[in-house]
C-alpha cells in the first residue's frame, strides 16, 4: 500500500503543466538534500505531483487526463530533474508505465477503467521487469502467470522495484504460462489495495538516485485474469515502453546535467566579475565545452522524440530496425554525454563543486548520473543493437 499521504487536490485552475511542475519544483528543492543523505522516499514531491494533479497529464482527456504528449511530458520530467534526480526518476518511470495504459489500454474494460482511476485518484505506477538469474534483460521472464477460473497467481523475485512500497500498483512482467517461453511473457498490473504481498530481499543503498527506493522484492499477487493486458508483452515494448523509456530517461539526465550546468555557468559569471583585466576565468573554456555537449543532448533527444510521434500508431514503423537502433542510441548517448557535462562542471567548480552544500556543489548530480550507463547495461544495449546491424543497412540520410 501506498504509504503517501491521502491529500486534496488543488481546486482546478489555469494554471498550465509547467507552472504547476514549478510549484513541486521548489519542494522538491528542499528536501533534494535529505533524500539524497538518508536515501528516503520523497514523499513530500510526490504529495505535491499529487496534489498539482501531474500523475495523469498522459491519459486522454476523454478519460480524465490532459491528454499530454511526448514532447510536453519529457519537459515536465526536465523541470522537475533540475531539482531532485530521484524525484523526476520516479515521476520518468510513473510515465513509462502510464504509457502503456495510454497506448494499450484502450482494448480491456479492465485496463481503460484502471487508466481512469490514475487519472482521478492520481495513483503513482511502479514496474517489476527485473528478475533473479535474468539481469536487466527485460525481455526474458524466468516466472510465470498461472491462470484458473478466470483468476491469475504469481511469484516473482524481484531483485529491482523502484519505490515498491510507495506505489499505488506495480506493472509486472512474467511468461504467459508455466509451459511458455521466457521470452513469451505478458504483463500484469497488480494494485497495492488488492491481493498483493511484498517481502523485501535487498536494500537500496547506492551511490546515487538513492530517493528512488529501488529495493528487491519476492512479489506474491492473486487477481482476476483481467488484470493481464491482453496484448503480448513484446509488442507492448516494442510499440511504447522501449521508447518512452529511453526518451523519459534520457530527459532526466539531461534535466541533471543541465542544473550541473547552470551552476558552472553561475560561477564562471562570478569569476569573471572579479577579472579586473576583463579576461576570461579559468574554466570558462569547459563550460563553452560543457555546453556544447548539452545542447548535442538536447537536440539528440528533441530528434527521439520526433521521430517516436512520427512512428505512433503505426506498428510497423515502431517495431522497425532503424527506429530501435536510432531509440537505443538515444539512451547510450544520453547517459555518457550527462555523465561528461557534470564532469566538466565539476572541474569548472574545482573544490567548491566538490565540497557538499555549496551553490555550486554537483556531487549529488554526478552519482545521480552514474546510474544512467547502468539502466540498462549500455553494454547490453549496444550489442542488441550490433545484431540489429548485421540484419540491416544503417541509414546515412540527414532526412531520416
Amino acid at each position: 500500500m501506498s504509504v503517501v499521504r491521502k491529500i486534496e487536490p488543488v481546486p482546478a485552475s489555469a494554471a498550465t503543466p509547467a507552472e504547476r511542475m514549478r510549484r513541486v519544483a521548489k519542494v522538491a528543492a528542499q528536501q533534494v538534500d535529505a533524500v539524497d543523505r538518508e536515501g528516503r522516499f520523497p514523499v513530500d514531491t510526490i504529495e505535491a505531483l499529487k496534489r498539482e494533479r501531474l500523475l495523469g497529464v498522459a491519459i486522454p482527456v476523454e478519460h480524465g487526463g490532459e491528454g499530454l504528449g511526448t514532447m510536453e511530458i519529457a519537459e515536465l520530467i526536465v523541470q522537475l530533474a533540475q531539482a531532485c534526480g530521484s524525484s523526476a526518476m520516479i515521476y520518468a518511470m510513473h510515465q513509462i508505465k502510464t504509457s502503456s495504459f495510454v497506448s494499450h489500454g484502450g482494448a480491456s474494460d479492465w485496463h481503460l477503467a484502471y487508466m481512469r482511476r490514475i487519472a482521478a485518484e492520481q495513483l503513482l505506477m511502479a514496474s517489476a521487469t527485473t528478475e533473479a538469474g535474468i539481469g536487466g534483460n527485460l525481455r526474458n521472464s524466468i516466472c510465470a502467470v498461472e491462470v484458473a477460473d478466470g483468476r491469475f497467481s504469481l511469484t516473482k523475485e524481484a531483485t529491482v522495484i523502484s519505490y515498491g512500497r510507495h506505489a499505488d500498483a506495480i506493472l509486472a512482467t512474467a511468461r504467459r504460462a508455466p509451459d511458455a517461453a521466457s521470452s513469451d511473457q505478458v504483463m500484469v498490473v497488480i494494485p497495492a489495495d488488492l491481493n498483493r504481498t511484498l517481502e523485501r530481499t535487498s536494500v537500496w543503498d547506492t551511490l546515487g538516485m538513492r530517493g528512488t527506493c529501488s529495493d528487491g522484492f519476492h512479489l506474491v499477487a492473486h487477481g482476476d485474469a483481467a488484470q493481464i493486458f491482453p496484448k503480448p508483452f513484446s509488442e507492448i515494448a516494442a510499440q511504447s515502453m522501449l521508447a518512452s523509456s529511453h526518451i523519459f530517461w534520457a530527459a532526466t539526465w539531461f534535466g541533471i546535467a543541465t542544473d550541473a550546468f547552470n551552476r558552472a555557468q553561475a560561477f564562471v559569471k562570478a569569476a569573471a566579475r572579479k577579472q579586473a583585466d576583463g579576461s576570461l576565468p579559468p574554466g570558462a573554456l569547459r563550460l563553452a565545452e560543457a555546453a556544447a555537449l548539452l545542447q548535442e543532448m538536447k537536440g539528440h533527444l528533441t530528434a527521439a522524440i520526433d521521430r517516436f510521434d512520427a512512428a505512433k500508431g503505426n506498428d510497423d514503423a515502431l517495431s522497425s530496425i532503424g527506429f530501435t537502433a536510432e531509440i537505443n542510441a538515444l539512451k547510450v548517448a544520453a547517459s555518457e554525454k550527462a555523465g561528461a557535462i557534470v564532469r566538466l562542471a565539476m572541474l569548472v567548480n574545482g573544490i567548491v563543486g566538490y565540497k557538499n552544500g555549496t551553490p555550486f556543489s554537483v556531487g549529488r548530480h554526478l552519482r545521480d548520473v552514474s546510474s544512467a550507463p547502468l539502466m540498462i547495461s549500455n553494454d547490453r544495449i549496444l550489442s542488441n543493437t550490433a545484431t540489429l546491424l548485421l540484419m540491416s543497412r544503417f541509414d546515412t540520410s540527414l532526412r531520416g
